[in-house]
Protein backbone atom coordinates (compact mmCIF):
# COMPACT_ATOMS: atom_id res chain seq x y z
CA UNK A 1 0.00 0.00 0.00
CA UNK A 2 2.70 1.91 0.59
CA UNK A 3 3.07 2.74 -3.66
CA UNK A 4 1.52 6.02 -3.87
CA UNK A 5 4.14 7.61 -0.92
CA UNK A 6 4.81 11.32 -1.47
CA UNK A 7 8.02 10.07 -2.03
CA UNK A 8 7.64 8.01 -4.88
CA UNK A 9 4.30 9.07 -6.82
CA UNK A 10 5.04 10.72 -9.89
CA UNK A 11 3.24 14.19 -10.69
CA UNK A 12 1.32 12.23 -13.71
CA UNK A 13 0.14 9.41 -11.27
CA UNK A 14 -1.98 12.21 -8.94
CA UNK A 15 -3.44 13.80 -12.57
CA UNK A 16 -4.51 10.37 -13.31
CA UNK A 17 -6.13 9.64 -10.06
CA UNK A 18 -7.79 13.39 -10.34
CA UNK A 19 -9.15 12.22 -13.67
CA UNK A 20 -10.32 8.69 -12.69
CA UNK A 21 -11.72 9.92 -9.18
CA UNK A 22 -13.36 13.61 -11.37
CA UNK A 23 -17.29 12.28 -11.58
CA UNK A 24 -17.04 10.24 -7.86
CA UNK A 25 -18.71 11.66 -4.56
CA UNK A 26 -17.10 12.28 -1.66
CA UNK A 27 -18.00 8.94 -0.16
CA UNK A 28 -16.57 7.15 -3.38
CA UNK A 29 -12.99 9.78 -2.73
CA UNK A 30 -12.84 8.21 1.52
CA UNK A 31 -13.36 4.47 0.20
CA UNK A 32 -10.62 4.97 -2.26
CA UNK A 33 -8.35 6.58 0.56
CA UNK A 34 -9.48 3.94 3.02
CA UNK A 35 -8.62 1.38 0.51
CA UNK A 36 -5.11 2.67 -0.95
CA UNK A 37 -4.10 3.37 2.71
CA UNK A 38 -5.97 1.41 5.09
CA UNK A 39 -4.37 2.48 8.75
CA UNK A 40 -1.72 4.89 6.91
CA UNK A 41 -3.81 7.76 7.04
CA UNK A 42 -5.44 9.99 8.89
CA UNK A 43 -7.93 12.82 9.32
CA UNK A 44 -6.43 16.24 10.83
CA UNK A 45 -9.83 17.86 11.91
CA UNK A 46 -10.70 21.10 12.99
CA UNK A 47 -13.69 20.60 13.99
CA UNK A 48 -15.29 23.46 11.91
CA UNK A 49 -18.48 22.34 10.24
CA UNK A 50 -17.03 20.28 6.97
CA UNK A 51 -14.88 18.56 9.64
CA UNK A 52 -18.33 17.23 11.38
CA UNK A 53 -19.72 16.41 8.16
CA UNK A 54 -16.43 14.26 7.18
CA UNK A 55 -16.32 12.53 10.55
CA UNK A 56 -19.80 11.19 9.62
CA UNK A 57 -19.01 10.25 6.30
CA UNK A 58 -15.51 8.78 7.21
CA UNK A 59 -17.38 6.60 10.54
CA UNK A 60 -19.42 5.19 7.27
CA UNK A 61 -16.30 3.85 5.45
CA UNK A 62 -13.87 3.10 8.04
CA UNK A 63 -15.68 3.69 11.62
CA UNK A 64 -12.19 2.81 13.87
CA UNK A 65 -10.49 5.94 11.64
CA UNK A 66 -7.48 8.03 13.22
CA UNK A 67 -8.73 11.46 13.78
CA UNK A 68 -6.52 14.05 14.86
CA UNK A 69 -7.07 17.71 16.35
CA UNK A 70 -4.68 20.36 17.15
CA UNK A 71 -4.94 21.26 20.40
CA UNK A 72 -4.07 24.49 20.74
CA UNK A 73 -4.44 25.03 23.88
CA UNK A 74 -6.31 28.65 22.70
CA UNK A 75 -9.65 27.55 21.42
CA UNK A 76 -13.11 28.26 22.43
CA UNK A 77 -15.13 26.45 25.15
CA UNK A 78 -17.56 25.12 22.74
CA UNK A 79 -14.77 23.77 20.50
CA UNK A 80 -14.16 21.23 23.54
CA UNK A 81 -17.70 20.76 24.33
CA UNK A 82 -18.39 19.68 20.30
CA UNK A 83 -15.22 17.08 20.47
CA UNK A 84 -16.82 15.51 23.59
CA UNK A 85 -20.26 15.10 21.88
CA UNK A 86 -18.70 13.99 18.89
CA UNK A 87 -16.85 11.26 20.96
CA UNK A 88 -20.01 10.23 21.95
CA UNK A 89 -21.58 9.96 19.14
CA UNK A 90 -18.94 7.79 17.11
CA UNK A 91 -17.15 5.56 20.12
CA UNK A 92 -15.25 3.61 17.95
CA UNK A 93 -13.12 6.51 16.29
CA UNK A 94 -10.04 7.10 17.56
CA UNK A 95 -10.02 11.14 18.55
CA UNK A 96 -7.16 12.03 19.62
CA UNK A 97 -6.09 15.88 20.63
CA UNK A 98 -2.51 16.17 20.06
CA UNK A 99 -1.02 19.16 22.00
CA UNK A 100 2.46 21.71 21.07
CA UNK A 101 5.58 20.65 22.81
CA UNK A 102 4.99 24.01 24.87
CA UNK A 103 2.45 25.30 26.87
CA UNK A 104 0.28 28.39 26.21
CA UNK A 105 2.28 29.53 29.49
CA UNK A 106 5.57 28.87 28.68
CA UNK A 107 5.46 30.35 25.07
CA UNK A 108 4.52 33.49 26.85
CA UNK A 109 7.65 33.16 29.04
CA UNK A 110 9.89 32.36 25.65
CA UNK A 111 8.50 34.77 23.41
CA UNK A 112 6.59 37.25 25.35
CA UNK A 113 2.87 37.44 26.25
CA UNK A 114 0.00 37.41 23.37
CA UNK A 115 2.63 36.24 20.49
CA UNK A 116 -0.52 35.89 18.30
CA UNK A 117 -0.71 39.67 18.26
CA UNK A 118 3.07 40.16 17.51
CA UNK A 119 3.94 37.20 15.32
CA UNK A 120 1.12 35.34 14.37
CA UNK A 121 2.63 33.29 11.83
CA UNK A 122 5.54 31.96 14.74
CA UNK A 123 2.58 31.37 17.36
CA UNK A 124 0.69 29.29 14.38
CA UNK A 125 4.29 27.05 13.48
CA UNK A 126 4.79 26.44 17.13
CA UNK A 127 0.79 25.03 18.31
CA UNK A 128 -0.30 24.13 14.84
CA UNK A 129 2.53 23.08 12.24
CA UNK A 130 4.87 21.57 14.67
CA UNK A 131 2.28 19.38 15.80
CA UNK A 132 1.03 18.24 12.53
CA UNK A 133 4.32 17.95 11.24
CA UNK A 134 5.09 15.55 13.73
CA UNK A 135 2.00 13.75 13.54
CA UNK A 136 1.88 13.27 9.92
CA UNK A 137 5.16 11.73 10.18
CA UNK A 138 3.73 9.04 11.40
CA UNK A 139 1.50 8.44 7.93
CA UNK A 140 1.73 8.26 4.51
CA UNK A 141 -1.79 10.68 3.56
CA UNK A 142 -3.73 12.63 5.57
CA UNK A 143 -7.26 14.06 4.83
CA UNK A 144 -8.42 17.48 5.08
CA UNK A 145 -11.81 19.57 4.49
CA UNK A 146 -10.89 22.14 2.48
CA UNK A 147 -13.41 23.10 -0.13
CA UNK A 148 -12.69 25.08 -3.11
CA UNK A 149 -15.60 27.87 -2.73
CA UNK A 150 -13.92 28.78 0.80
CA UNK A 151 -11.33 30.82 -0.47
CA UNK A 152 -9.06 32.10 -3.73
CA UNK A 153 -6.68 30.33 -1.75
CA UNK A 154 -8.25 26.88 -2.09
CA UNK A 155 -10.33 27.22 -5.65
CA UNK A 156 -7.86 24.78 -7.67
CA UNK A 157 -7.27 22.13 -4.84
CA UNK A 158 -8.12 18.19 -6.09
CA UNK A 159 -9.30 15.05 -4.46
CA UNK A 160 -5.85 14.08 -4.38
CA UNK A 161 -2.39 16.49 -3.59
CA UNK A 162 0.84 15.70 -3.19
CA UNK A 163 1.78 18.11 -0.05
CA UNK A 164 4.68 19.82 -0.15
CA UNK A 165 4.73 21.50 3.14
CA UNK A 166 3.95 17.97 5.16
CA UNK A 167 5.85 15.38 2.31
CA UNK A 168 2.75 13.72 2.41
CA UNK A 169 -0.61 12.73 0.23
CA UNK A 170 -3.55 15.01 0.97
CA UNK A 171 -6.85 13.53 0.21
CA UNK A 172 -9.83 16.09 0.21
CA UNK A 173 -13.04 14.39 0.00
CA UNK A 174 -15.26 17.81 -0.22
CA UNK A 175 -13.73 20.05 -2.58
CA UNK A 176 -16.86 20.44 -4.91
CA UNK A 177 -19.50 20.84 -2.06
CA UNK A 178 -21.20 24.30 -1.09
CA UNK A 179 -21.72 25.67 2.00
CA UNK A 180 -25.48 25.12 1.69
CA UNK A 181 -24.83 21.47 1.06
CA UNK A 182 -22.63 21.06 3.76
CA UNK A 183 -25.84 22.77 6.02
CA UNK A 184 -28.12 20.36 4.53
CA UNK A 185 -26.11 17.69 5.16
CA UNK A 186 -25.71 18.77 8.93
CA UNK A 187 -29.39 19.70 9.09
CA UNK A 188 -30.74 16.17 7.20
CA UNK A 189 -28.31 13.63 9.67
CA UNK A 190 -29.25 15.61 12.68
CA UNK A 191 -25.76 16.09 13.30
CA UNK A 192 -23.95 18.04 16.22
CA UNK A 193 -21.78 21.34 15.61
CA UNK A 194 -20.20 23.79 17.21
CA UNK A 195 -23.15 26.71 18.45
CA UNK A 196 -20.65 29.41 17.34
CA UNK A 197 -21.92 28.84 14.06
CA UNK A 198 -25.14 30.27 14.50
CA UNK A 199 -23.46 33.42 15.97
CA UNK A 200 -22.04 34.92 12.98
CA UNK A 201 -18.76 32.42 13.44
CA UNK A 202 -18.38 30.48 9.45
CA UNK A 203 -14.73 29.23 10.18
CA UNK A 204 -13.99 28.20 13.88
CA UNK A 205 -10.05 28.63 14.55
CA UNK A 206 -8.62 29.65 18.11
CA UNK A 207 -10.31 31.77 20.41
CA UNK A 208 -7.63 35.17 20.61
CA UNK A 209 -7.65 34.85 16.45
CA UNK A 210 -11.58 34.30 15.33
CA UNK A 211 -13.86 37.34 14.98
CA UNK A 212 -17.61 37.12 13.59
CA UNK A 213 -18.02 38.45 10.07
CA UNK A 214 -21.68 39.92 9.06
CA UNK A 215 -23.57 37.70 6.63
CA UNK A 216 -22.26 37.83 3.03
CA UNK A 217 -19.26 38.62 3.98
CA UNK A 218 -15.81 36.16 3.03
CA UNK A 219 -16.52 33.32 5.37
CA UNK A 220 -12.54 33.19 6.91
CA UNK A 221 -12.65 36.86 6.88
CA UNK A 222 -13.20 36.58 10.78
CA UNK A 223 -9.79 34.67 11.03
CA UNK A 224 -6.84 36.66 11.66
CA UNK A 225 -8.72 39.98 11.46
CA UNK A 226 -7.18 42.74 10.58
CA UNK A 227 -4.21 41.32 9.73
CA UNK A 228 -2.88 40.48 6.08
CA UNK A 229 -2.75 36.66 7.65
CA UNK A 230 -5.36 34.37 5.43
CA UNK A 231 -3.72 30.58 6.46
CA UNK A 232 -2.61 29.47 9.28
CA UNK A 233 0.07 27.51 6.93
CA UNK A 234 -1.60 23.74 7.05
CA UNK A 235 -2.25 24.18 3.39
CA UNK A 236 0.50 26.68 1.37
Amino acid sequence: MGELSYQNILDEEITTLNLDLAKKDAIDVLKWAYHQYQDDIVYACSFGIEGIVLIDLISKVKNDASIVFLDTGLHFKQTYELIEKVKTKYPKLNIQLIKPEVTVTEQNELYGNELWKSAPDQCCKIRKLKPLETELNKYQAWISGLRREQSVTRANVQFVNKDKRFQSIKVCPLIHWTSEEIWLYVKLHKLPYNDLHDQGYPSIGCENCTLPVAEGEDSRKGRWANTTKTECGLHQ
